[in-house]
């Protein structure tokens, strides 16, 4: 049976198509903006459209599981992994920034912790809620009297790393019985999700969240922390952890 086209043509490969076009090339002496150029206009010259593949989003865990969750870290009562993982929960700061935060870099009065190491090596302050200030005091004086450095510190005189940490979360997603596993990103995830259900604007999510990019650096520089805390206070009580 034929369909009144002649049989596909096979295209030469691609590695040797290369070599062709850098016989007409290498004299143009082309560095890399030069040759982006040339197969722009080229896409151009055949009609080949750009295809970009969608970008998946991240898998946001709902307020069921995150109870769920919490509910387990609670019951096992291990009283230094409940205080790391409120302050995944309620700061919404990276695992990297989190094994990086110095006892010093708690502000309990301002309810407020300094991440010096964030994304980019900027440093920035994300809030937390005043219902934690206590059990972050304790635990604080705790690892004071122990000579520690870091907020979370191994019985090593260490500080966390990342990978005990993610071990820690997945243990008790485990323990939890979530079809999901719940890595440090998730709870950030969740936390400023949770805050857009909440009505808050993007605006004032961005001064904590560690996010920048060029066409919105502008806007996001004007507004100042003690703003985007007010809003955050205004929602943070009914956080379901």
């Amino acid at each position: 049976m034929t369909t009144g086209e002649g049989p596909a043509r096979r295209r030469t490969p691609a590695k040797r198509k290369a070599r062709q076009l850098a016989k007409h090339l290498r004299d143009e002496r082309p560095d890399y903006a030069y040759l982006k150029e040339v197969f722009r206009q080229l896409r151009t010259e055949l009609g080949v459209e750009v295809t970009t593949t969608p970008k998946t989003l991240p898998y946001v865990p709902s307020e069921d599981e995150i109870r769920r969750y919490y509910q387990t870290v609670w019951t096992a009562r291990r009283s230094g992994d409940i205080v790391l993982i409120k302050a995944l929960l309620y700061t919404g700061v990276r695992v990297a920034e989190l094994v990086a935060i110095r006892l010093e870099d708690v502000d309990l009065d301002a309810c407020r912790i300094r991440i010096t190491q964030g994304k980019g090596g900027k440093t920035r302050s994300v809030p937390f809620p005043a219902s934690f200030k206590e059990t972050l005091a304790l635990h604080i004086n705790t690892m004071r009297d122990k000579g520690a450095l870091f907020l979370f510190e191994s019985s090593w005189k260490r500080p966390y790393s990342t990978r005990g940490v993610r071990a820690m979360l997945a243990r008790y997603a485990a323990k939890a019985g979530l079809a999901h596993n719940m890595p440090p990103h998730r709870l950030r995830h969740f936390l400023f999700t949770w805050l857009k259900t909440q009505g808050i604007d993007d605006a004032l999510i961005q001064p904590y969240s560690g996010h920048a990019s060029r066409t919105s650096l502008e806007i996001y520089s004007r507004i100042a922390i003690t703003d985007a805390q007010h809003s955050y206070d205004s929602v943070i009580d009914h956080f379901p952890a």
